[in-house]
């Protein structure tokens, strides 16, 4: 019954995470050597199948850089050929992060730093306009980042790991309510210098505990 009552707890939230469904206006090239004309609408769900999973993380980077992105493009066309970021190493940030600016490792325009005052620092390349984005102080429940802790080094049993589950999907369906305004601080960051500190040791967090068994009931 427990593992049922989790399976329903799961699918309610999800189902109400899927049905708002945040998207984005972004502009690509029409092809391998193409021209830049090729408009198209960008989703959460769409950013769900890159990354394998819906969590609480690519739901704040989602709406984070959405905000952000629209700051950077005042005509809410987002130029994904154009674009520098930064990101701290969360699998749900950094995938997020490519995946709504097009930047990249390979091409100077991405890097991962877990030294960084924000969640994304991001910047339009040609005018050099730069923005750095945090969640506001207070918002995330503290039960998830000290569950999280525990996970990370495999100290949450399977029950726990539900739990910590359970709290992610709520505080998406909380982050999806609310005003975007009421969520982030945007801060301009005059003069930054486009300087990539590279770096590929960060831990993947979200497949330590994939070999788990399932939570039983009592």
């Amino acid at each position: 019954m427990k593992n049922l009552f989790v399976l329903i707890v799961f699918l309610f939230f999800t189902g109400i995470v899927f049905a708002q469904n945040p998207s984005i206006k972004v502009l690509d090239t029409d092809f391998s050597k193409g021209r830049l004309q090729n408009i198209q609408t960008i989703t959460l769900n769409d950013a769900v199948k890159l990354h394998g999973h819906l969590c609480d993380g690519l739901v704040v980077g989602f709406l984070g850089l959405k905000e952000t992105l629209y700051k950077l493009y005042t005509d809410s066309i987002i130029d994904r050929t154009n674009n520098r970021i930064v990101s701290k190493s969360s699998p749900c940030l950094t995938d997020i992060a490519i995946f709504m600016t097009g930047a990249r490792y390979q091409y100077n325009t991405y890097y991962v730093s877990d030294s960084i005052n924000y969640l994304f620092i991001v910047q339009r390349i040609d005018n050099e306009k730069t923005y750095g984005v945090k969640l506001k102080s207070e918002l995330k429940p503290p039960a998830i980042d000290s569950l999280g802790k525990l996970a990370t080094k495999g100290e949450l049993n399977a029950c726990g790991l539900d739990n910590l589950k359970k709290l992610e999907n709520q505080f998406s369906v909380f982050m999806l309510s609310q005003s975007p305004q009421d969520l982030f601080i945007i801060e301009e960051i005059k003069n930054y210098k486009w300087f990539p500190l590279l770096k590929n040791s960060f831990l993947k967090t979200d497949v330590l505990n994939k070999k788990l068994k399932n939570c039983l009931p009592e």
